[in-house]
Parts: C-alpha cells; structure tokens; sequence
C-alpha cells in the first residue's frame, strides 16, 4: 500500500491536461476490492483528483465494497471523505452459492454491511446479484430477489452467471463436475427479474441494472452514452476522442512505470467509424435506446431508410418500440438483446 497509492496520485497528475474545457460528473472507485483502504486514502484521492481536475460539486461519487470488508468506522468515514454511493458485491444470500462462487464473505456479513451503510448516511445503495447458476431454482433465485428489495437499496444489479475460459469454473465445467443452467431456465429467470423487480417499484434502464426513481447509476450511463472518461490504476481503461487506452496489469510494474513518471499504458485503440457504429448500437440497445437523429447525422446511416424492413420486423414483432427519435428494446426484446444487435450490425458501410 505504501508504494501503491503515492504510484496512483503520481499518474493522476499525469493527467492534469485533460481538464481544460472538461467537467467531470462522476467517480468511481472500482474492483478489485477498494474498501481495503481506508477512509482517509480516499479523502486524499478525492482531493487530488478535485485539485487536478474539474469535478461536478454535485458528482456521483461510487465505492465497491466487498461485505465482510467494511464496518461501520469505514463506512462512516468514506461518507465524510465525500464517497456517496455505495456498491456491494453481494452475489447471493445463499452461503452455499457463495462458497460454489468462492466469495470471502456470507450472506449474513452482506445484510449486515448494507445496513452499516445505511447507518453511516449511504441513501444511494446498489447490490450485485448473479442468476442461472448451476441447478439454481427459480425459487432460490426469488429469495435473492427478495432479500434484496427487503434491505432498501435503491439500484440492484443483476447479472446472469458467465463461464469465463481460463478459470476455476470454466474447469469444473469442462469436467463435467458442473453443467450450466439450460438457456431456456435461464431466460425464465430473467423474465422473472424484470417483472419482480417491476412490481417493486424498480425501472429496467439497462439489461442488467434496476433502479428506483432517482438512482440510476450516472457513471454507467456515461458509458453506455460514448462520453470520455479517465482510469487509473492496474487495468484501467480510459477512453477519450474515440481512443481507448488501458493500463498494465501487474501491480508492481504499474508501480515501477508511474512512480517514475512514466505513463503505465500497455496498449491501445482508434475506434474506426465502423466500430464507433457497432458500439452506438450495441451500447443503444442495452441501455436507453438508439438514437435515430444521432447516428443518421454521426454515421449517415439511417436505420429507418436502409433497415427499415429489420426495424419494422421489431417492432412487429413487439421485441422494440419507437419513441420519440429513439429505437428502444421492449422486456421481450432484451431477453434477445444480442441477437437483434446482431441484426441491426448489418448495415451499409459507415461513411
């Protein structure tokens, strides 16, 4: 730690010229696990980034935490230091999902830290939940579901379980010592989430995240709307004019390279026009819808001239609706989400 953060605050500053004619509107202190640190390292981050950057009085201010890392100290602590908007890596409230996912923590260390956070003045609480893990029940899932909405949190993100290659349980699998949820009980589940979530009181904004009015997360919809942002730190990302840029990943080389002044990047990208489309759409369908206006006058493309018949078909179909200058997905269309990004990707090439 003591080499880590002063190597964070010295590539921060390397940035300083990215500020001119910028107001940053959200921050966000992402996983790994950020509540190891304390409350006045993020007091002192908050305040560079504030010194080197011009930051929105009124940002959106997000720290990820892992239940069993933080107690009530902490949580008040990052409270004052300015943090707003607490996140936690729930996962589950069954143990033995947790155990199978290999989290430190228990379900009843996950209730007791959204609690603690309610306690220390957090209003704005989101959880994490995963869904279609193997053998999971509709039942067990409505349980999760419901110990969710019970605790009070304004955002919950619910997330369906993924087989990475290369892990623990990409092995399992492999070996058959696991099978992975049929599509079809996992698209039941889905359209079960959306509808309890609904009947909640929760608005779907995005495939995977809910909110109660209000407490949409603002820096994911800055993604999902292309606008520029800035990481720092291992494996960060930035994207900015269409560049997109990320940092090494190894701790101790990102600590040798930006304590000695030396920009941490390992690699980079120039998003071509036709990739700026393919994301527009992708990102679009996800989240708020496509803007119509926009891409006709960004990628002279114009969905309702030379896709009129595909966007027809969504519509027909009740998988989207048009409103406003806005294609949006219905909760039918996003349990197709990636399918029908696929049948709006075939369009003329970009000018």
């Amino acid at each position: 730690m003591k080499s880590f953060l002063p190597a964070v605050r010295a590539e921060i500053c390397m940035y300083g010229a990215y500020n001119k004619g910028e107001q940053f509107e959200t921050i966000f202190f992402g996983g790994g696990t950020p509540s190891l640190l304390d409350p006045e390292a993020i007091r002192e981050l908050l305040s560079l980034l504030r010194e080197t950057f011009t930051v929105d009085p009124g940002a959106e201010i997000t720290m990820e935490a892992n239940p069993g890392t933080v107690d009530l100290r902490k949580l008040t602590g990052y409270r004052e230091a300015g943090v707003n908007r607490m996140s936690f890596g729930v996962q589950s409230f069954h143990d033995d999902d947790l155990r199978f996912l290999t989290r430190i923590h228990s379900s009843s260390q996950a209730e007791e830290g959204i609690r603690l956070a309610g306690d220390a003045g957090f209003d704005n609480i989101n959880l994490d939940l995963i869904f279609a893990l193997p053998n999971q029940t509709r039942e067990r899932w409505s349980e999760n579901l419901r110990r969710a909405v019970d605790l009070g949190t304004s955002h919950i993100s619910a997330y369906s379980l993924i087989v990475e290659r290369n892990t623990p349980l990409a092995r399992m699998v492999e070996s058959k010592q696991v099978a992975p949820l049929p599509v079809d009980d996992e698209a039941d589940m889905y359209a079960f989430t959306m509808e309890y979530l609904r009947l909640a009181g929760f608005e779907h904004y995005e495939v995977s995240n809910y909110a109660r009015a209000g407490y949409r997360s603002r820096h994911n919809c800055n993604y999902w709307n292309h606008a520029n942002y800035l990481g720092f730190g291992p494996s960060a990302h930035s994207f900015w004019n269409n560049r997109r840029w990320w940092n090494i990943a190894n701790i101790r080389s990102y600590v040798d390279k930006a304590s000695s002044g030396v920009m941490p990047v390992v690699g980079e990208e120039f998003l071509t026009p036709e990739q700026l489309y393919d994301e527009t759409i992708m990102l679009g369908l996800r989240s708020g819808g496509v803007d119509l206006d926009d891409v006709r006058k960004k990628f002279e493309v114009d969905l309702l001239g030379s896709q009129s018949s595909a966007v027809k078909a969504l519509v027909d179909e009740h998988l989207a609706v048009i409103v406003g200058s806005k294609l949006r997905l219905t909760e039918k269309g996003f349990l197709l989400c990636d399918e029908i990004t696929q049948r709006l990707l075939a369009v003329p090439a970009v000018v």
